[in-house]
C-alpha cells in the first residue's frame, strides 16, 4: 500500500508557514485526494519521487512548464556553465541580446521583446501598455478561459476578489470564446472605452473558422488592441506558437512556462509601435514596464536560450503531438471498455490533453475527479492533466493507459453502487474560489 507519511507531515509544516501550503494555488493539496499529495523532492525525465520514496509519471509538468523533462541535460549543463560567470550584474549582460535575438528567431512574434519571470508580470504588462497605447481603462478576458494573471485587474473579476478595489472589478468585461456577435456587443455597449481584448488561443474548444479574423476585425474597427496569451499554446502547439499554427495576428503575445523549461522566465513581445512605449526613443508619455530586478537572471536566460535551440534542432513538438494522440487514442479505448467514456472524456489537442470526470447524471463531478486521482496515485500516476513532455516514451504512455484502465473499472464500480464505497476521505476543490 502506498504511504504518505513524511510528504503529510511536510505538509502540514508547509500550512504552518506557507498561506495555503503552496506558492501556487494550483500546486496545493486541496487540489489532490486527501493524505495523498506527494511532496516532491526530484525529478528526471517525467518521472518525480515524492519524501517517502514514491515513484511517479508525471503530468502537466510544473503546471505546463517543463516540456522537455525534468533535469533536461543540455538545459542543466547551460545552466551550470552560465552560473560559474553570476547571475545577475548593474548593467545589462551580454546574454540578454543572445536569449532576446534567439526568441526572435525562434518563435519570431512581434518586432521586440522584453523578459520577466512570469506569465502575470508578462500579461500584466501588455495591458499596461494598451492602456497607454489607447488612453482607455477597460479590458475585455475570454470567459472561458481560466487565469490570466495574479494582478488586481484581472484576479478582480474572478472567483476570488478578495482585497481588489470595486473600482477595478469594474473594469475588467468578459465575453465568449468563439462568439464574435458577444465581443461586438460589448464593444457597442462600452463604445470608445475598451482598451484591449485578452484570450488564450485555445483550451479544450478550437476555433471556429473565421473567429480570429473576426476577432482582429473588431479589435482594428473599435481601435483596441488584441493580446493574445500563448503560455501554454507556446512552445506546444507550434515552434512559433498558435499563431503561427492559426495564422492569428496578434498586436502583443506572451510567452512563458515552458520557454525555459521549468526555469522562470516569460516573454511579452509584440508590435514595435506598442512595445517602444516602455523605452525612450519616442515622443509619448513613457510606460513604466516590466521593470525587475531578477527579469534577466543569466541563469534562467541561459536555460531559455538552451531550451529554444532543443526545440528548434529535435523534434519536440512532433513528439509531444504524436505521445498526446497515443495516449488519448489508448484512454479513450480503456474508458470505453470500461463504461466510462461519457463520465471521463479525454479533451483537448493531443499536445494539451485534459480528462473530464462526471457522475452517473452526467454532470461535472469533484467526487469523481477526486477518486479517479486517488486510483491514478495509487497506482504510480500523478495527473492533475494529461498534459505530455518530451521525455515521455512510448512506455511511459503505455504504463499510463494500464494504471488508466484500472481505475476506470472502480470508477465504474462507484458509478453503480456509490461512490462513498470507494473515495477514502474529501473532494477536491477549485483552485481558484471565493471561501475555504
Amino acid at each position: 500500500m502506498i504511504r504518505f507519511d513524511r510528504s503529510n507531515a511536510i505538509g502540514r509544516a508547509l500550512h504552518n508557514i506557507v498561506p495555503g501550503g503552496a506558492h501556487t494555488y494550483a500546486k496545493g493539496d486541496d487540489q489532490y485526494p486527501e493524505g495523498m499529495a506527494p511532496i516532491i523532492v526530484r525529478g528526471k525525465g517525467c518521472r518525480v519521487w515524492d519524501a517517502d520514496g514514491n515513484e511517479f509519471i508525471e503530468y502537466g509538468s510544473g503546471l505546463r512548464s517543463v516540456g522537455l523533462g525534468h533535469a533536461y541535460p543540455a538545459v542543466i549543463d547551460a545552466v551550470r556553465r552560465q552560473l560559474e560567470l553570476g547571475a545577475n550584474f548593474v548593467r545589462p549582460s551580454v546574454i540578454e541580446l543572445e536569449c532576446a535575438e534567439a526568441f526572435m528567431e525562434c518563435v519570431g512574434a512581434g518586432e521586440m521583446v522584453k523578459f520577466c519571470k512570469d506569465g502575470s508580470d508578462a500579461t500584466s504588462g501588455a495591458v499596461k501598455l494598451a492602456r497607454a497605447y489607447t488612453n482607455r481603462d477597460l479590458v475585455a478576458v475570454c470567459a472561458n478561459h481560466p487565469f490570466f494573471s495574479v494582478d488586481d485587474w484581472f484576479i478582480g473579476s474572478s472567483a476570488m476578489p478578495g482585497g481588489v478595489p470595486q473600482s477595478t472589478r469594474l473594469a475588467t468585461l468578459k465575453f465568449n470564446y468563439n462568439d464574435l456577435a458577444g465581443l461586438a456587443s460589448l464593444f457597442e455597449t462600452h463604445a470608445g472605452q475598451v482598451a484591449a481584448v485578452v484570450l488564450e488561443a485555445e483550451k479544450e474548444t478550437p476555433p471556429v473558422a473565421g473567429f480570429f479574423e473576426g476577432l482582429r476585425a473588431l479589435c482594428d474597427q473599435h481601435g483596441a488592441v488584441f493580446i493574445l496569451d500563448e503560455m501554454i499554446t507556446g512552445f506546444r502547439w507550434h515552434l512559433r506558437g498558435a499563431q503561427a499554427l492559426y495564422g492569428i495576428r496578434p498586436d502583443l503575445s506572451t510567452f512563458g512556462k515552458a520557454m525555459a523549461n521549468g526555469f522562470s522566465v516569460s516573454a511579452l513581445s509584440g508590435r514595435r509601435e506598442l512595445m517602444r512605449l516602455g523605452g525612450s526613443d519616442h515622443d509619448h508619455e513613457r510606460v513604466f514596464l516590466l521593470s525587475t530586478t531578477h527579469g534577466a537572471e543569466t541563469h534562467g536566460l541561459a536555460a531559455a536560450v538552451a531550451t529554444m535551440q532543443t526545440y528548434r534542432t529535435q523534434p519536440v513538438i512532433e513528439t509531444i503531438w504524436n505521445r498526446g494522440r497515443a495516449l488519448a487514442s489508448g484512454l479513450r479505448e480503456a474508458a470505453a471498455a470500461a463504461g466510462v467514456a461519457e463520465q471521463v472524456p479525454i479533451l483537448g489537442q493531443p499536445c494539451c490533453l485534459v480528462f473530464g470526470s462526471r457522475d452517473a447524471e452526467g454532470m461535472p463531478s469533484q467526487p469523481f475527479r477526486t477518486l479517479l486521482m486517488q486510483e491514478l496515485i495509487r497506482g504510480g500516476v500523478l495527473a492533475t492533466s494529461l498534459v505530455v513532455g518530451y521525455s515521455h516514451t512510448e512506455r511511459d504512455i503505455d504504463q499510463t493507459i494500464d494504471v488508466f484502465a484500472q481505475a476506470f473499472k472502480v470508477y465504474r464500480q462507484a458509478l453503480d453502487g456509490g461512490i462513498d464505497k470507494y473515495l477514502l476521505g474529501r473532494s477536491v476543490k477549485p483552485a481558484i474560489r471565493r471561501t475555504a
